[in-house]
């Protein structure tokens, strides 16, 4: 059985597959608040993240998906820090013992105690570049943490990606390659940050390699962020949010718009693109799409894989699809929700 968590503007939902095709839906919790994330500690503990524009966000706990509890000592920067905004991601250290918490306004956090208690990372939030970091049009969030053994990457916009090799304590920016957006007129030489990354990927058998879908293209990593390389073959644009890898398969995932100036699909095609070769190439994955014009997007939160050959994606419009064969075939999911913006599968 599959269990795909629906986070939305307006709360969340819980999708229950049986593996035959079959969904029930069940939920709203968190009706009216807005759902940012979701994680599964190595205990078993549930974990979201939610926001309200009255109560601010809010870490949540619970053991069953069913009867949650807000964590009291949530990630937090201080009086003297900036304002903790959302939280954007959870993800666990390869041994299980720690869980990374990612926030706007461009924050890490740390947990040992299954999410119970949250202590922030300096090493990141007090960055030397810090005093150069920007906000892209979501906002200035730190949205993507990968780990394997001792090393650490933090995916923020509009900042770019970072990488630690000594399990947090400290970060060097890892952006060599990726052009900027709008580089300054007065520009010489490289800068470390102002990359707006929005999605990272990794190969688990071999994290040196990476995939991230930036504001300005598409790109591949053979060497564990130092340097990137584009690869775009294929693609019907390079614009998009969520770079997503199927384990199973080792198929990349993820979904083309027009532009930055025009965010919706090329052509009003709405479907995702999958990339069977590590990046060499891209093209059209599977059947099932829509045969008229769709114009919703998926946010960077909003596609997920389950390691197991499925992929869900979720729509500004409100709308589920997944595919259960690492993208061969497609098939829309029942209910039509508010602006999804986070999903996770297990």
């Amino acid at each position: 059985m599959t269990t795909l968590a629906v986070g939305t503007d307006k709360g969340g939902w819980l999708l229950r597959g049986n593996g035959s095709g079959d969904w029930e839906v069940e939920g709203p919790f968190f009706p009216g608040w807005k759902v940012t994330a979701f994680g599964r500690t190595a205990e078993g503990t549930y974990l979201a993240g939610t926001a309200s524009g009255w109560f601010g966000p809010a870490v949540h706990r619970s053991a069953d998906l069913a009867n949650w509890e807000q964590v009291v000592a949530g990630p937090a920067f201080g009086d003297s820090g900036p304002t903790l905004e959302q939280i954007w991601t959870f993800a666990n250290s390869p041994d299980g013992r720690r869980v990374f918490c990612g926030v706007a306004e461009a924050g890490l956090f740390t947990s040992d105690d299954d999410g119970v208690s949250w202590q922030p990372v300096a090493g990141f939030n007090a960055h030397p570049t810090r005093d150069q970091w920007g906000p892209g049009a979501g906002g200035m969030c730190a949205h993507r943490v990968l780990t394997a053994g001792d090393r650490v990457w933090v995916a923020a916009s509009a900042i770019g990606v970072f990488r630690s090799d000594d399990g947090g304590a400290t970060f060097v920016p890892r952006n060599h390659g990726i052009a900027l957006v709008m580089p300054p007129e007065d520009l010489e030489g490289e800068p470390e940050v102002g990359y707006c990354v929005h999605g990272l990927a990794a190969d688990p058998a071999d994290p040196d390699t990476l995939w991230r879908q930036d504001h300005s293209g598409v790109y591949r990593s053979r060497d564990a962020g130092d340097s990137w390389q584009r690869i775009e073959n294929g693609l019907p644009a390079s614009f998009g949010f969520p770079m997503v890898r199927d384990d199973a398969s080792g198929a990349l995932f993820t979904m083309p718009l027009e532009a930055d100036e025009n965010r919706i699909p090329v052509d009003g095609r709405f479907a995702a693109w999958r990339s069977t070769d590590g990046g060499d190439s891209w093209h059209l994955s599977g059947s099932g799409w829509p045969e008229g014009p769709s114009y919703a997007s998926v946010l960077r939160g909003a596609m997920v894989a389950d390691g197991h050959g499925g992929v869900y994606l979720g729509t500004t419009g409100g709308e589920l699809w997944a595919t259960t064969d690492s993208g061969e075939t497609w098939r829309a999911l029942p209910g039509r929700y508010p602006r999804v913006a986070a999903l996770a599968a297990w």
